[in-house]
C-alpha cells in the first residue's frame, strides 16, 4: 500500500511538471485594449463605408488622431455623452485631423486639445453634425486656435454643433466653397463663426453670444485662395459678444475689438438679413477695408475693399455703448454718441464710387455711420448713397447625407 501511494505521488509530481512546462511554453494572454487604443487602430485600419462607433464615456488620448480614408462615419452617443478628451495630450497639433472625402462625424465631443480640436483639410463632402468642441477652462490664450476647422474643402455642412473657448475661432471655414453653417451655438471664443477667403456660404439659425466678435466674414492677403464672396448671414441671434479678446499676440483676430457683432472685412457680395443684433458693446455691424487705419499690403493680387454688401430687414436692439475700434473710439470722443447700428469704414477703390457699394434697402430704419476712411471729424450719417437694393443671393444647396 505504501509503495502504491508513493507511485501515485510520483505520477502527480510528473504531471505537474509537464503542466508547468506546457504553461511556460504557451503564449502569454493578450491584454485587452483600452478604447483609446482600439479607436486609434480602427482609424488606421478603416475601409470606405465603415461606421466607427464611440460609446458613451470620457475617453482620454495623449496623441493626435488622424483619418485619411474616404467614406468613413464617426458616430458617438451624443455630444455630452461620448467625449474624446485630450487634456493629457503630449503629442500632435490637433485632436482629430481628417484628410478624406465623404466624411461624417456626429454626436460626440472633442475637449481640451493642445491645438485645433477638429481639422478637416482638402476634403469634399464633409458633414459635421451635433459635434461639440470645447476648452473646459474657459477663455484662455493657451487654448487651441480653432474648434471646428474645415479648410480648403468643398461641400461643407456644420449643423447642430457647439464650439466653446477657441483662442481664434470656434467654427472656422477657410479657403473653401459651398458651405452651410446652421443651427449651431458658439460661445466664449475670440471669433464665434468665421468665414474666411471662401465662396458661397450660408450662415443661419445660429446662436452667437459671449464671443469677442460674433461672426466674421474676412478676405485676407497672402493666402493660396482669395476672392471671398457670396456669403449669406441670416436668421441668427447675435448678442452680447463682449468677451475680452484673448487671442495670442500676432493673431489677426487679436485686432477684433470686444463687443463686435458682425465684422465684414474686404469681402464682396454679402447679404445680411433677418438677424437679431443686441447688446454688442462696440458695434453691431462694421464693414471696412483691410487698409483702414493704415495697414499695408504686400500681395499684388489682393483686393482689400468690400463691395456689394446688402443689409436689410435686420433687428437692432441696443449695442454700441462702448465703442472700442480705434476709429470708433476717436469718433465717440468727438461726438459723445454710441456707435450706430451699422458702421462703414468709408474707403473705396481709387477711381471708384459709392454706388451700390453698401446697400441698406429702400426703407432702412437702421442707424448708419460712414467713417470717411478715418477722417472721423467729418464722419457722416447720410444714407442717401446707400438707399439701394442688390440682387438676392442664391441658397446654398448640395447633397447632404441624412437630409
Amino acid at each position: 500500500m505504501m509503495i502504491r501511494t508513493r507511485i501515485v505521488r510520483l505520477l502527480a509530481a510528473a504531471m505537474a511538471s509537464v503542466l508547468l512546462i506546457a504553461c511556460s511554453d504557451s503564449e502569454p494572454p493578450v491584454p485587452e485594449l483600452s478604447f483609446a487604443e482600439s479607436f486609434q487602430a480602427q482609424l488606421i485600419n478603416a475601409q470606405p463605408g465603415d461606421v466607427i462607433e464611440i460609446p458613451a464615456g470620457v475617453h482620454y488620448f495623449t496623441r493626435s488622431l488622424s483619418l485619411n480614408v474616404p467614406g468613413v462615419t464617426l458616430r458617438g452617443a451624443g455630444m455630452d455623452q461620448s467625449i474624446l478628451s485630450f487634456k493629457n495630450q503630449v503629442q500632435g497639433a490637433e485632436g482629430l485631423l481628417v484628410t478624406a472625402n465623404d466624411f461624417i462625424i456626429e454626436d460626440l465631443a472633442i475637449e481640451d486639445t493642445v491645438g485645433d480640436a477638429l481639422k478637416i483639410n482638402q476634403s469634399t463632402n464633409v458633414t459635421i453634425r451635433r459635434v461639440r468642441t470645447e476648452w473646459t477652462r474657459g477663455a484662455n490664450t493657451e487654448n487651441g486656435a480653432y474648434g471646428i476647422y474645415p479648410v480648403q474643402s468643398t461641400n461643407v455642412l456644420i449643423e447642430g454643433s457647439v464650439a466653446i473657448g477657441a483662442s481664434d475661432a470656434g467654427i472656422y471655414v477657410g479657403q473653401s466653397s459651398q458651405i452651410i453653417v446652421r443651427n449651431s451655438r458658439v460661445e466664449y471664443n475670440v471669433a464665434g463663426i468665421e468665414i474666411e477667403n471662401s465662396t458661397y456660404a450660408d450662415v443661419y439659425n445660429n446662436v452667437v453670444t459671449n464671443n469677442t466678435g460674433g461672426i466674421l466674414v474676412f478676405d485676407l492677403p497672402n493666402l493660396p485662395v482669395q476672392g471671398g464672396q457670396a456669403t449669406r448671414v441670416f436668421n441668427n441671434q447675435i448678442f452680447a459678444n463682449n468677451t475680452a479678446n484673448f487671442a495670442p499676440e500676432g493673431n489677426i483676430v487679436g485686432n477684433v475689438p470686444a463687443g463686435t457683432g458682425l465684422l465684414i472685412l474686404a469681402n464682396d457680395n454679402i447679404e445680411v438679413f433677418e438677424n437679431r443684433f443686441a447688446d454688442n458693446n462696440n458695434v453691431n455691424v462694421m464693414i471696412y477695408s483691410f487698409t483702414l487705419g493704415g495697414r499695408t499690403i504686400s500681395d499684388p493680387d489682393y483686393d482689400p475693399f468690400p463691395e456689394q454688401i446688402y443689409l436689410h430687414d435686420n433687428e437692432f436692439v441696443s449695442g454700441g455703448s462702448v465703442p472700442a475700434h480705434a476709429l470708433l473710439a476717436e469718433w465717440h470722443k468727438l461726438s459723445g454718441e454710441n456707435s450706430p447700428d451699422i458702421v462703414w469704414g468709408g474707403l473705396i477703390k481709387e477711381g471708384g464710387s459709392n454706388e451700390k457699394l453698401i446697400c441698406l434697402g429702400e426703407n432702412n430704419e437702421a442707424s448708419f455711420l460712414n467713417l470717411h476712411g478715418g477722417d472721423v471729424a467729418n464722419a457722416s450719417y447720410d444714407t442717401t448713397a446707400h438707399e439701394c437694393s442688390l440682387p438676392r443671393l442664391s441658397k446654398i444647396s448640395f447633397e447632404i447625407p441624412g437630409d
